[in-house]
């Protein structure tokens, strides 16, 4: 496959999945924000604006006003906010057309559906009452792609190009939520085991639709070690960090094959997914969460922009 083409499929799914998530984050923020009040509900948007690396631009234009309703129509359609998710559909849109012979009929259509449905429902502004709404539909048009993907695409480099960009934007998503929970979310350190910080980590579960199944796993039992071992370690959780790797690992050894050559992007995918499969979650807190992920957060960039050069990707 050439460069190009390759770096459209690959960045085709990595803003479908970004898309996604951010829609994940939103719900979560909205969800925090209701169980506080009204000052401690602007740090509760603010978390979201600092998880989504968005912070300079939103300070730009309204300062230090985090009111739920700038935030969330600043994430979903604000065209000062360049990374917006009608934005993000819209690249999507985009590369989809520019890779249109190497996707089939049903996937370019759920594409375009979903910047069509999406561009009319954020034509006007957002508000409270309509948020939940405008939500499901991102999560449900990105399902809808995902699909079509999966049901009619053939097990080629194509495919293992698009499931690698999916996986890298996941663990970068689900590894930044946990990030920002530790040292953003929570008020204060005398909080820890409270039932706002209960609260919290439920609502962190949501946020990568896995309260379910933890729950189903810990018998209902909502502990910061635990769910930070389910949403890091767990490789039986899609959206899980280890899930991911192993995802990764596979869909990249699958193109060394195709093409016949291991690149340094195989070695380091392997290197990090080892260290997950190792890892214990009492290493992981004896040496901090946060010190943790900021490494793995590193190192999943590194392997994105490695992939980029090893498969000479060309804007």
């Amino acid at each position: 496959m050439l460069g190009r083409s390759a770096n459209g499929i690959f960045w085709l799914f990595r803003y479908l999945e970004r898309a996604e998530n951010t829609a994940r984050l939103v719900e979560a923020g909205f969800r925090m924000a209701l169980t506080r009040d009204a000052a401690d509900a602007s740090d509760e948007w603010r978390s979201v604006v600092v998880t989504l690396g968005l912070q300079g631009a939103y300070q730009a234009k309204f300062g230090s006003d985090y009111a739920g309703s700038n935030v969330f129509n600043f994430i979903l359609r604000d065209r000062d906010n360049p990374g917006n998710v009608l934005s993000m559909v819209e690249q999507a849109r985009h590369n989809a057309r520019m890779v249109r012979t190497g996707i089939t009929r049903e996937v370019w259509e759920a594409v375009n559906e979903s910047w069509m449905v999406l561009k009319e429902e954020l034509a006007r502004t957002v508000t409270e009452t309509r948020l939940g709404g405008v939500l499901d539909l991102v999560r449900r048009q990105s399902t809808l792609v995902r699909g079509a993907m999966e049901g009619t695409m053939l097990r080629n480099d194509i495919y293992y190009f698009a499931r690698a960009g999916s996986f890298i934007e996941r663990a970068d998503n689900t590894a930044r939520l946990l990030d920002v929970k530790y040292y953003v979310l929570l008020p204060s350190v005398s909080y820890v085991g409270s039932s706002l910080d209960n609260v919290q980590w439920d609502n962190v579960l949501r946020a990568v639709a896995g309260d379910r199944a933890y729950r189903w796993l810990n018998a209902g039992r909502m502990e910061a070690r635990g769910i930070a071992e389910f949403l890091m370690l767990d490789g039986r959780f899609p959206r899980s960090l280890a899930f991911c790797y192993a995802q990764l690992r596979d869909y990249l050894d699958r193109l060394s094959d195709e093409y016949g050559d291991r690149l340094e992007t195989h070695e380091i995918v392997a290197r990090t997914h080892q260290q997950l499969k190792h890892q214990t979650i009492d290493a992981v807190f004896e040496l901090g969460l946060h010190q943790v992920i900021g490494q793995f957060i590193a190192a999943n960039n590194h392997l994105a922009q490695q992939i980029q050069r090893d498969y000479r990707f060309t804007e």
